[in-house]
């Protein structure tokens, strides 16, 4: 060991930010470990690293006991054979000898070397994961690289590796080696094997970043996104709410001709796009989530605060619904209300049908 020990740890502290600290302790951890194995397991022994010189001493400690307490001759001294070495030693004080063998240096060489090489991975490792969960909830371009039964792995700038699972995957695209897409960061993990992150083309953040990629008003807080229901690669609908009185929301979304809109459908490789206006009114916010669509009415169910009957004209009730029920779905997801769409002549058979019920009742 020397003091070009000293000046690699002087280094690392400044070139990749790794405490030398750290790394002594780590150091002193190794070669204490070394050197039980290597001469006496049972020993109670310290390594002492000189972070000036780059020496390294191995010190055994052993604890002063009273003569008659005397067990082990590997951890203990008798306070008879302490006194002899310091008059001033007491039972239950600790003294440490110098065990370092002289051929002690090439073995710490070793362990130094191997050391310094994991703290330069893990500080690696640890660098990448803290960039990339930075980038946690965010948008980034990767480029696709190959897929096996579980995932599709792509990489991002930095030459990092980030994996895309089945159900992250937009169900109407096909991924090719070479192709560069947008994808979300949903989740970073640092685990035993290094940082692993995971991207996503299905979560609705990743229709909120675009908006915020392309739309001004949303990217200052103008326009706030309030909230996003989305079947991925079909049709979203998008929430969207402004204090300032002067600025139509919805039209700052959907830009000039269409401009701002249609630059996120054609990322999403041609999925719809509903926005609609978050008002506090419940009934009017239910009625715009169900755009395009008409509504005559919206009926809260006293006995569920959470549920409504929206009333439709005859014409637009397939339109409500949507097909496959997916505008009325959306329209739920989007508002959090359970929501049963009847037409106005299915509401009047029902109402027509409860009236003479009623009229018993009351008699």
């Amino acid at each position: 060991m020397s003091k070009e020990l000293v000046d690699a740890l002087d280094a690392l502290e400044a070139e990749r930010g790794i405490e030398r600290e750290i790394v002594v302790a780590a150091l002193e951890d190794a070669l204490r470990a070394a050197y039980k194995k290597q001469y006496n397991a049972e020993q109670n022994v310290e390594a002492v690293f000189d972070t000036k010189k780059g020496n390294v001493a191995i010190k055994q400690v052993k604890n002063v006991v009273l003569d008659d307490d005397f067990e082990n001759e590997d951890t203990e001294i008798s306070l008879t054979d302490a006194l002899v070495i310091n008059r001033a030693y007491e039972a239950g004080d600790e003294i440490r000898f110098d065990v370092t063998p002289k051929d002690f240096g090439r073995m710490a060489a070793q362990a130094a070397k191997q050391v310094i090489v994991q703290k330069m991975r893990e500080a690696g490792r640890e660098a990448i994961y803290n960039k990339f969960a930075d980038y946690q909830d965010e948008i980034i371009t990767g480029e696709v690289d190959r897929q096996d039964a579980r995932f599709l792995y792509m990489t991002l700038p930095g030459n990092q590796e980030a994996a895309m699972a089945p159900n992250d995957q937009m169900p109407n695209e096909r991924y090719r080696m070479g192709d560069r897409i947008k994808v979300l960061v949903n989740k970073v993990e640092n685990n035993a094997k290094g940082p692993q992150i995971f991207v996503s083309r299905t979560a609705p953040d990743l229709v909120k970043r675009l908006f915020e990629q392309e739309v001004p008003e949303v990217y200052d807080g103008t326009v706030e996104i309030m909230n996003i229901s989305r079947e991925a690669g079909d049709r979203s609908k998008i929430a969207v709410y402004t204090h300032d009185t002067d600025l139509d929301p919805v039209g700052a979304m959907v830009g000039q001709r269409g401009a701002r809109v249609q630059a996120v459908v054609n990322e999403l490789g041609g999925e719809n796009m509903d926005i609609v206006e978050w008002v506090e009114d419940e009934a009017q916010y239910i009625a715009n989530a169900l755009n395009p669509s008409e509504v005559a009415d919206v009926i809260f169910n006293p006995e569920n605060e959470r549920a409504v009957t929206v009333i439709v004209p005859d014409n637009q009730l397939s339109l409500a619904i949507g097909k496959k029920g997916q505008n009325a779905r959306l329209a739920a997801r989007l508002t959090g209300f359970k929501i049963d769409i009847k037409s106005e002549s299915e509401a009047a058979n029902s109402l027509s049908k409860q009236s003479p019920l009623k009229a018993e009742s009351g008699e």
